[in-house]
């Protein structure tokens, strides 16, 4: 059988739909099906980079039938240098990147983290915490030395948000026309004719027939922590609103429907969104 090289990938954001898209993917017959969902080729440090033979990219023994392949890192889109070292790689690479609204988005995280590791994972108060003012494309030097890059992700959870410096950054890697920016919550209300957009990006047919819509990394857990505040909701939300516009501005996408849309506009009570937040994390 033929090797076949990686010819997509789903590089962000976390907790938008990545697994779910990942997975229904997995179901087209002309798309092989990656050795596991998130590769991480691309996010590790430079000396790592440099050490791992890179023409195993992809899978030895793909069927006749497969013209693409796949996997979801996440990871790639927030990770300086990820996106770099793709192109370096596989310049002709077709890209797909899912977004959801920054501040659901940070909650989910928090609650997921919280859920896995309650006595080590960061609360709410660390979770949004780091707010810097742009989109750092170089891992910042606060986090320069040992383990660095470890420190980096745990405070990441608000720049994961920062939409607007993402989209602008990878567009300044790889041509528009390589991209493919998605709505999750679009995916999630119009899931067959998204799929059509993604497999024509990726150079596939039509799905016949659609697989079902799966919401996978999905669930109602109990964690113990600090609630979110509205008066923190609506510091994100200031924080986020410049983000928000240029993301609008690059993508052509709507936010109107979003939360910190909504909380910008007053259309939502920030103490009421607060509320719901506890109770679904089983704090309220």
């Amino acid at each position: 059988m033929p090797f076949l090289p990686f010819t997509f990938s789903i590089v962000g954001v976390q907790k938008a739909g990545t697994s779910t898209l990942q997975w229904m993917l997995n179901q087209h017959p002309e798309v092989a099906r990656p050795p596991r969902k998130e590769m991480g080729w691309f996010d590790v440090d430079d000396q790592t980079w440099r050490d791992v033979d890179h023409s195993a990219y992809g899978i030895k023994h793909a069927k006749p039938i497969h013209i693409a392949l796949g996997d979801a890192t996440p990871r790639y889109l927030l990770m300086p240098g990820s996106l770099e070292r793709m192109h370096e790689q596989r310049p002709d690479m077709r890209l797909i990147a899912a977004f959801r609204d920054p501040i659901d988005r940070l909650v989910s995280q928090w609650v997921m983290v919280r859920e896995r590791q309650p006595e080590k994972a960061p609360d709410w108060p660390e979770m949004m915490a780091w707010r810097p003012d742009d989109f750092p494309t170089e891992l910042p030097d606060e986090f320069d030395g040992r383990g660095g890059r470890a420190r980096f992700m745990r405070a990441s959870g608000v720049i994961r948000g920062y939409y607007g410096g993402q989209v602008r950054h990878g567009l300044s890697v790889f041509p528009r026309e390589q991209w493919l920016f998605l709505d999750f919550a679009t995916l999630l209300a119009e899931p067959n004719p998204t799929l059509d957009r993604v497999t024509r990006h990726i150079g596939v047919g039509r799905f016949k027939p659609y697989p079902p819509l799966k919401k996978l990394m999905a669930g109602s857990p109990t964690i113990t922590g600090t609630a979110p505040t509205g008066e923190d909701l609506m510091t994100l939300a200031r924080v986020l609103e410049p983000e928000l516009a240029e993301y609008v501005a690059l993508t052509g996408l709507s936010v109107d429907h979003w939360t910190t849309e909504r909380l910008l506009t007053g259309d939502l009570d920030a103490e009421e969104q607060a509320q719901v937040y506890a109770r679904k994390a089983g704090l309220a």
